[in-house]
């Protein structure tokens, strides 16, 4: 599988109605615009689609309908971790068979595995499934690190584990990746603000919050730093990346849903405990975003 170039982390618009139903138009104009935009894959229910507050078969629905509505014009990669082995089975399963290529699956937050465990865990679910799979690796948020020592070995055993989304925050750790396993371990920076320098060490692209905002301008920079072409990539990646810093302003993915709601794409609804971003921080994300457009004339 080709995982080259920029992918969404999908967020998931919500009606503000009493049950905070899924926007379903919203959604599907959402995805359209990404492939428009020329993003390589779509990726709902991750961080950024709120998959800890989406029930299962909201998720199940939303694998189905991004297959749908993407007709194999990009990538689909589902993300459907958990915390329970089982229980990611079951979700990489239905996404698999709702159409998605690939399935993503985060390190199992909370219950705090050794990295035997972690081996364990990512084995399993991908002997469960014939569909390629992206380890998610975010300590940030699970309280857990996956080692390369560990990855190494999940690599070893589980041969449709292809890829990684790195959200370490650690460019030297995505160096290690690229020095130890070369070739067999596709690396994705799952920090926008970091995709130049891993694709430098050897990344090969990123799953971006900010493209949902800015679907063809992450895209560009992205072709252009996997291109070579590094005095376009490095003005393009430095114009945006007070946006890509905006988007963490306050937990993800309220500040991008405020955006986005600004354009009238969407309602600006997340849902709890996750609340929208307050007045203040609305103020630097308009500044920013008014800023970036003007390099844009």
């Amino acid at each position: 599988m080709d995982l080259r170039g920029t992918h969404t982390a999908l967020v998931t618009p919500f009606l503000d109605d009493a049950h905070q139903s899924i926007d379903w138009p919203a959604f599907e104009a959402l995805c359209e615009a990404q492939i428009a935009g020329g993003i390589r894959g779509l990726v709902p229910c991750g961080t950024t689609g709120e998959s800890p507050s989406l029930s299962d078969s909201e998720k199940i629905e939303l694998f189905t309908r991004t297959a749908k509505i993407n007709k194999g014009r990009s990538l689909v990669i589902a993300g459907t971790g958990s915390n329970a082995t089982h229980h990611t089975i079951e979700l990489s399963r239905a996404a698999e068979e709702a159409g998605a290529d690939a399935v993503m699956i985060v390190v199992p937050y909370y219950n705090k595995p050794t990295q035997e465990g972690l081996v364990a865990h990512f084995c399993a679910a991908a002997a469960a499934v014939k569909c390629p799979v992206v380890v998610y690796n975010i300590p940030s948020r699970t309280g857990i690190d996956l080692s390369a020592d560990a990855l190494v070995h999940i690599c070893e055993k589980a041969k449709n584990v292809v890829a990684c989304k790195e959200a370490t925050g650690n460019v030297l750790r995505a160096q290690e990746l690229g020095r130890r396993l070369g070739d067999r371990l596709t690396i994705l920076s799952g920090d926008d603000a970091l995709t130049l320098p891993m694709i430098s060490v050897g990344a090969k692209g990123v799953i971006s919050v900010t493209s949902n905002l800015l679907p063809r301008e992450v895209t560009e920079a992205t072709k252009a730093a996997l291109d070579e072409r590094y005095e376009l990539a490095r003005k393009l990646h430095f114009a945006l990346l007070p946006v890509h810093e905006a988007m963490f302003v306050e937990s993800n993915p309220s500040p991008v849903k405020w955006a986005l709601s600004e354009r009238g794409k969407m309602k600006n609804v997340v849902r709890g405990p996750l609340v929208p971003i307050g007045a203040a921080s609305a103020l630097k994300m308009s500044s920013v975003l008014d800023a970036f457009a003007k390099t844009q004339k």
